[in-house]
């Protein structure tokens, strides 16, 4: 599940060249960013490339790609916690931004293949690529 949600955690993650990602956003709460539709818009748009991005936005952006390569192996057990709770919310209230984020840093839908099944295991139904 963490590997398919990592696409939608657009709020938990950071890059870093060490092992594991850096956890200095971890106590960032995601209930009141997806709750407040100004805040979660700030960070869909840095995701999306339609904004500016605030420093743990960019770090995001920045680890998203080796996040999905690895299957968020980097990710510490809270970033894979906030992760699932983030992709919950963008799948159910909000596919069409899952759309734009997948088609950005799942193109060829490499990820989707993937890690598909494991979403759905999870009671996750991801919007058709249409």
């Amino acid at each position: 599940m963490h590997k398919v949600l990592v696409l939608a955690a657009c709020l938990v993650a950071a890059a870093s060249a060490a092992s594991t990602y850096t956890t200095k956003y971890d106590n960032i709460d995601l209930d009141e960013i997806l709750s407040n539709q100004r805040l979660y818009k700030k960070y869909y748009d840095c995701l999306a490339n339609k904004g500016k991005c605030t420093p743990d936005g960019k770090e995001l952006k920045d680890a998203l790609p080796d996040a999905l390569k690895t299957g968020c192996s980097k990710c510490s057990e809270k970033q894979k916690q906030g992760t699932e709770k983030v992709a919950q919310y963008v799948l159910k209230n909000k596919p069409q931004d899952y759309k734009v984020l997948e088609a950005i840093y799942d193109p060829s839908g490499t990820y989707r293949k993937k890690y598909e099944h494991e979403a759905e295991k999870r009671g996750l139904k991801l919007p058709s690529k249409q």
